[in-house]
């Protein structure tokens, strides 16, 4: 009877044990090469001691470690880089461990401490990132949160990325973003281990970084007439009209962000889009584009100013290019990118070439005589003849030249120039034929201003990429040699993001999908795990007060017409467990009204649906209401 008392204390204490073990959340992103959970669990002291080998780059790490902690923990940290007992040890390899590569880390979280190795100080951050989120979520608080169990569980980790180019781009130059912004969007990405921000510094509406020499850039060109509303929609400016929404980077400030980025191990990857996308340069400078009446164009506020009707490349109603046969241009860009050059040491300039108009060329003496001069046959030869202009001023600054996928169009590229392919999984083949370097970044998995979820809640703009579409994304293209494929990244451009509350709201969780695609091994990824995962996210971003959309809670919506002329609606939602209820009376569904089980047919005399979705008996997802005319007018044509 004592044996069986015995082993059924035993049996309970597994049982204890094994719940305690598992209460704790092991929600990596991106998920780690590996991971294996062990017995035990981890628990800050309210002494924390970290060990690091003493370089300025290590420094970084622990002052990091250091910061995050005592801020929500309220503990005392502190360094002790000779004190045998410690918490917290980071550990740079002697001998390099050839799988961790520059960015790998080994983590060891056992019940008394916390053990990081790696070969470089960017390992051991993207180490310390992933302890965090180990961590319970309050360790997200900008303020001291009491009565907080600070255990993790028990691991060992081994990670490396698949990709050395894992980044996002932001869109600076259509609506500007200060300083603060970008670092605080900065902080958010390197969560995830990305590690190269893409600033997008001039475009139509505006021009962002002070260059010395041609300071209308910033007097000029870096401001606009305020509008509110969707773009491409809006009045054309008069000229009584302020200019006085905008701004601009001082070089002083591009130094900051750069100091700043490089402290969290990010490089930044600065854009001057050229030939097109320039009319801010354009107003700044008439001289530079081939156009006379430049010189009574504005920086676009929104108005129309081109016609897409069609197709690619546009027909510009207002030339926005710089001239490839004016000298001027190239003298101005010379001085741009020497300045560029030296504030941004990132080996890569961004020099656009994307959706460049070609309408004003083709009726341009100049161009002729260009063409002529330079036996150039197409007008995308002519924009191959000013991209390796370009591109010989951008390696006499000691740079490489990337650029998107238009600057293949023409014949006779720079062999040295790279490409970042927007235009679809198929656009490398060229590319890589050429043995190019290659970023992906397909407008169908990576474009982070599409909508998220149904128009009658998301910001109305021309396409829609859900977060499961997002999660598809495989950076190598079929038949692609994979070592032609730097990476890839997320692109937020911003001509309806107006502020950085939105750009959050656009980038995640999208960017999270993103993250795992550039950094975990292919094998590794499964949509069910990783939405687990990402709904712990959300839990961390709530407490961080960092925005994000809750699209993918909402109903996914189609709509086809019955044979007797009766609307059908068809829902569906992204995500597992979740329930839809529904209102054709104009009422607020809950979960007292009819729960969606099979298509439904719209009553002839209803105005609007409504339906809201449902996790476990709570609300979960938004209060959407769509017209009867709404709904109609998605019917596909047959």
């Amino acid at each position: 009877m004592k044996k069986l008392t015995l082993i059924f204390c035993l049996c309970i204490l597994q049982i204890i044990s094994f719940a305690q073990e598992n209460k704790f959340d092991v929600a990596i992103i991106p998920e780690p090469v590996s991971i294996i959970r062990n017995g035990g669990k981890f628990t800050l002291p309210k002494n924390v001691v970290i060990r690091s080998s003493s370089s300025s780059e290590v420094d970084l790490v622990t002052k990091f470690l250091s910061n995050k902690i005592s801020r929500a923990t309220g503990f005392t940290v502190k360094e002790n880089n000779t004190s045998p007992k410690y918490t917290i040890r980071l550990i740079l390899n002697k001998d390099a461990n050839a799988v961790l590569g520059n960015e790998g880390y080994q983590l060891s979280v056992t019940p008394k401490n916390v053990l990081i190795r790696a070969n470089k100080p960017a390992g051991l951050f993207y180490g310390a990132q992933s302890f965090i989120q180990l961590l319970p979520k309050e360790i997200e608080s900008a303020t001291v949160v009491k009565n907080i169990d600070w255990s993790t569980a028990c691991v060992d980790v081994e990670d490396y990325p698949r990709f050395v180019w894992r980044g996002l781009m932001l869109d600076v130059a259509r609506h500007f973003f200060g300083k603060e912004d970008v670092k605080r969007y900065i902080d958010d990405m390197v969560r995830y281990k990305f590690n190269i921000l893409h600033l997008h510094l001039s475009d139509d509406e505006g021009w962002r970084i002070e260059i010395k020499g041609y300071p209308k850039l910033t007097e000029v060109g870096a401001w606009r007439v305020k509008r509110t509303g969707y773009f491409n929609n809006m009045p054309i400016p008069t000229p009584e009209e302020p200019r006085n929404y905008g701004g601009f980077y001082t070089q002083e400030d591009i130094k900051e962000l750069v100091a700043y980025a490089k402290d969290r191990f990010v490089n930044i990857l600065p854009e001057i889009d050229v030939p097109g996308h320039s009319l801010a340069a354009v107003v700044s400078y008439p001289e530079l584009s081939c156009t006379p009446e430049a010189n009574t164009y504005n920086v676009r506020s929104g108005e129309q100013i081109m016609d897409w009707s069609k197709g690619h490349p546009p027909i510009a109603l207002y030339d926005n290019t710089l001239c490839p046969a004016n000298e001027k241009a190239y003298q101005f860009l010379d001085t741009v990118v020497s300045q560029v050059a030296k504030l941004f040491p990132f080996e890569y300039i961004h020099m656009g070439g994307d959706e460049c108009p070609k309408n004003y060329w083709e009726k341009d003496p100049q161009i002729k005589a260009l063409m002529k001069k330079e036996n150039l046959k197409t007008m995308d030869d002519v924009q191959t003849y000013f991209t390796n202009r370009v591109d010989k001023i951008v390696q006499s600054k000691g740079k490489k030249l990337i650029g998107w996928n238009e600057i293949l169009q023409g014949e006779g590229l720079s062999k040295s120039a790279a490409v970042m392919n927007w235009l679809g999984t198929d656009g490398p083949a060229k590319a890589a034929k050429e043995g190019r370097s290659i970023v992906m970044t397909p407008t169908e998995y990576c474009y982070l201003d599409y909508m998220q979820g149904d128009p009658s809640v998301e910001t109305k703009i021309y396409s829609t990429l859900r977060l499961n579409k997002t999660y598809q994304f495989e950076p190598v293209p079929n038949g692609i040699d994979p070592k032609l494929i730097l990476g890839g990244q997320g692109n937020l451009w911003t001509e309806q993001v107006y502020n950085m509350r939105t750009a959050e709201y656009m980038t995640w969780p999208r960017a999270f999908a993103i993250s795992e695609s550039l950094w975990s091994p292919k094998e590794k990824k499964n949509w069910d795990n990783f939405f687990g995962k990402v709904e712990k996210q959300f839990e961390r971003f709530n407490i961080a007060s960092i925005k994000y959309s809750p699209s993918v809670y909402d109903p996914i919506v189609n709509t086809s017409m019955g044979e007797n002329g009766q609307l059908i609606v068809d829902l569906a939602t992204e995500v597992k467990d979740l329930d839809i209820y529904y209102s054709f009376d104009n009422s607020f569904p809950d979960q007292f009204y009819p729960k969606y089980t099979q298509p439904l047919l719209a009553p002839k005399e209803s105005f609007q649906l409504k339906m809201i979705t449902y996790k476990n008996g709570k609300p979960i997802g938004r209060m959407m209401a769509i017209t009867m005319e709404d709904l109609k007018s998605r019917v596909k044509a047959k």
